[in-house]
């Protein structure tokens, strides 16, 4: 035990020492917070819409009136050419074109219909999908009040009679979407200082050549493994427990779970991350090495843990390989307990499967590792 304080002792000051670390533990965690939430949003807002009007009538000036103000449109109305909309959507000016052909007002009210046309730019599918979707409900929800209000509609009793249904969006009433996001933040924060400075540590002894005066000490191999993890673990814990300070101050975050359960769900993985560090160093020997094999993991865990996209979404054998993916189950945990107010049976079969990877991973880490025990 004395051993092992001695080597913390030594780590600490050694990592307050280096003028690289500082800033990543300390101003990494507010720049994340404080960017990345607004950037990494799921709303669709301020889509560029064109409204080609080629019929200046009552009726498709109050459908462009409804988009008018609208958060989700930036919205401009114009009497051009269909070829001079089409070089604005090829040319990014526009992302939805909604073209209201002439005679539109007399073809509705003399035939029962009328026909408008509306042109997306697909290139982002998201953006495409939603705006079409948006645009086709307004016009819809313009026809029916067009019906209701100017063409008299005689037999009403249907629509006085109508079912009605009302929405409850539980844990997320107002459908924000930063406080799905400020735990997946946390979540990529927590990984990024427990892979990467961990993975540098033990190779910037290698590089230093201190690691050759260290192995032909009395020092235990567990010891030693331990005072270079142990560090780093109360460094991500920190900086875990200063982003959920600011999501909470800076965006509202709920917080509904217990505390304790957020914090044992993550030792169990900083145990997995912390390993796999420590993993990369032992097979890596230089600090490039250990900068491009960890970015490879963390990249392609990241976008498969249901960060920005579900999970139930991916093809089934993505989904099965998602199983041993330890992002996706603490991201996963996170949410239902900050969220939902998920206990710790809830999450459970999280916890389980990141301590079973953290033991496989530090058992090979430590197998990895030449010194003498």
């Amino acid at each position: 035990m004395r051993m092992l304080l001695i080597i913390l002792q030594k780590e600490f000051k050694q990592i307050f020492r280096n003028k690289v670390m500082l800033p990543i533990i300390f101003v990494m965690p507010i720049v994340q917070m404080t960017i990345l939430v607004y950037a990494a949003t799921m709303e669709i807002k301020n889509i560029d819409l064109l409204i080609v009007d080629q019929d200046l009538s009552a009726t498709s000036r109050g459908i462009s009136s409804h988009f008018q103000g609208s958060p989700f449109f930036n919205t401009e109305i114009s009497q051009m050419s269909a070829k001079d909309a089409y070089g604005k959507l090829e040319s990014d000016e526009a992302d939805l074109i909604l073209f209201i052909p002439a005679n539109m007002e007399h073809d509705l009210y003399r035939n029962g219909n009328a026909v408008m046309q509306i042109t997306a730019n697909a290139i982002n599918g998201m953006v495409a999908g939603i705006g079409t979707s948006i645009v086709s409900q307004t016009i819809m929800q313009y026809n029916r009040n067009l019906v209701l209000n100017y063409l008299k509609v005689p037999d009403t009793r249907g629509i006085q009679h109508q079912i009605s249904t009302t929405y409850r969006y539980w844990y997320n009433p107002y459908l924000d979407s930063k406080s799905f996001m400020v735990p997946g933040i946390l979540t990529i924060l927590v990984t990024a200082i427990g892979l990467f400075l961990s993975g540098f540590n033990l190779v910037r002894e290698k590089e230093l050549g201190t690691i050759e005066q260290i192995n032909v000490t009395p020092i235990k191999k567990y010891a030693f493994l331990a005072g270079k993890l142990i560090p780093f673990m109360v460094i991500a814990l920190f900086d875990l427990t200063l982003g959920l300070l600011f999501g909470k101050l800076l965006f509202d975050v709920p917080i509904v779970g217990n505390i304790l359960v957020m914090y044992t769900m993550a030792i169990a993985y900083l145990l997995v991350v912390l390993s796999l560090g420590l993993l990369l160093s032992t097979i890596s020997s230089t600090q490039q090495q250990v900068l491009f094999t960890a970015f490879f993991f963390m990249i392609v865990f990241m976008l498969m843990s249901g960060l920005f996209t579900p999970t139930e979404s991916m093809p089934n054998w993505a989904q099965d390989v998602n199983k041993i993916n330890p992002i996706a189950h603490f991201m996963r945990a996170m949410r239902m307990i900050l969220l939902k107010g998920s206990t710790m049976n809830d999450v459970l079969s999280e916890f389980f499967i990141l301590m079973g990877t953290g033991i496989v991973l530090m058992s090979t880490a430590i197998w990895r590792y030449k010194k003498a025990s």
